[in-house]
């Protein structure tokens, strides 16, 4: 049998801010190893090494992508054990339910030298608020897109068919459930399929449908319901016992972009910008919301409103996604700053610890 490597987002820089999916990501571990230290402490270079052991074993394993680094990494998880190791620092700090027992913190911040980084305590604390308050301004301004995408969805809205909305959701309820049910608690898992990065929208769509033989393309508008079906799909599913991995958007959490049922063998998800996919395999189906749900000739009708908004929308996008760009410039200064005062040999015996009493989990 082939290692299930899956890709995904627990936490991003949303129109909201900072959102973590952390806990739930982590639910259900029965091992959980907190990594506390600087940035530049080597925390994402330890978890990709041991990732890279446990691929080479064929375990399974899950990689939490960090969404304000794109070279990053913010957690791994080994499903099948039930063991994770997760980046517990600011903004996704991890609060533990049984330290000791579940939960291990592991503190990086042994192998700094205390004594050079207070040389330069000015320059450290600087950067830090020039991290935050370009942070802060990206929030800012992703929640000014958010505006605009408002704008947006309301031509829509007001040229929807509710009823046909509606009757396209059950069709495609009695679909994928075939009025099956399952006869235990379900387990929901809530995540990223994709992030806003200093590199712009990054999306884990097709790594996470690999192997899912029915995939639904949801086409249409902003408004034209695919959110809102998505989250009747959970609710039915989560009612009839399935699990289901929920996938938010990671520009704006309350909506949602895919889900997938790994027990029905189906995926259905958002299939327009910024993750816009089409059919590539036989099995592959549309699902056409504004065909169906929309008024005709709505985009010829409001062109022009739909021209404007779409454009102060796109320009907020670009520009949150350069104060991105600038607070990861800042962060690698800062984390020059920690590099030089690391003794990575330190990081190195902990890391070997890890793997050993992981391999022996895992025997």
């Amino acid at each position: 049998m082939s290692t299930t490597i899956r890709h995904y987002y627990a936490g991003g820089n949303t129109a909201k801010g900072f959102y973590s999916l952390y806990d739930c990501a982590l639910e259900g571990l029965e091992r959980v190893y907190i990594l506390k230290g600087g940035p530049g402490t080597g925390k994402s270079s330890l978890m990709n090494k041991i990732g890279q052991i446990m691929e080479s074993k064929g375990i399974d394993l899950e990689y939490l992508h960090c969404s304000s680094d794109n070279n990053s990494i913010d957690g791994i998880i080994l499903p099948s054990y039930k063991i994770g190791i997760v980046d517990g620092t600011a903004p996704h700090v991890i609060e533990p339910k049984a330290p000791g027992v579940i939960e291990e913190y592991i503190n990086l911040g042994v192998a700094w030298n205390s004594a050079k980084l207070r040389e330069y305590k000015q320059e450290i604390l600087l950067l830090n608020e020039k991290i935050s308050a370009t942070f802060n301004k990206a929030y800012d301004t992703f929640a000014s897109a958010l505006r605009a995408h408002d704008e947006i969805e309301e031509i829509y809205i007001s040229n929807m068919n509710f009823t046909e909305a509606n009757k396209l959701t059950d069709e495609l309820i009695d679909k994928i459930f075939k009025n099956g049910y399952q006869n235990k608690q379900p387990t929901i898992k809530h995540r990223f399929l994709g992030a806003a990065t200093p590199n712009g929208a990054v999306d884990f769509i097709q790594n996470l449908t690999a192997d899912v033989p029915k995939r639904y393309f949801i086409k249409g508008r902003a408004g034209s319901g695919k959110s809102t079906m998505l989250k009747k799909i959970v609710s039915d599913g989560e009612s009839r016992g399935f699990d289901v991995e929920v996938y938010h958007c990671g520009f704006d959490p309350n909506s949602l972009d895919m889900v997938i049922i790994r027990e029905l063998g189906i995926a259905i998800f958002d299939s327009t910008a910024p993750h816009e996919y089409f059919p590539d395999r036989e099995s592959d189906e549309i699902v056409d919301m504004y065909e169906r749900c929309i008024a005709p000739n709505t985009d010829e009708k409001y062109q022009d409103e739909i021209k404007r908004t779409t454009k102060a929308y796109k320009d907020k996008m670009k520009e949150a996604i350069s104060y991105l760009a600038e607070a990861k410039e800042l962060r690698d200064q800062l984390e020059a700053y920690y590099i030089d005062a690391m003794d990575f040999s330190k990081v190195e015996e902990i890391q070997q610890l890890i793997i050993q009493e992981i391999e022996d989990l895992v025997k």
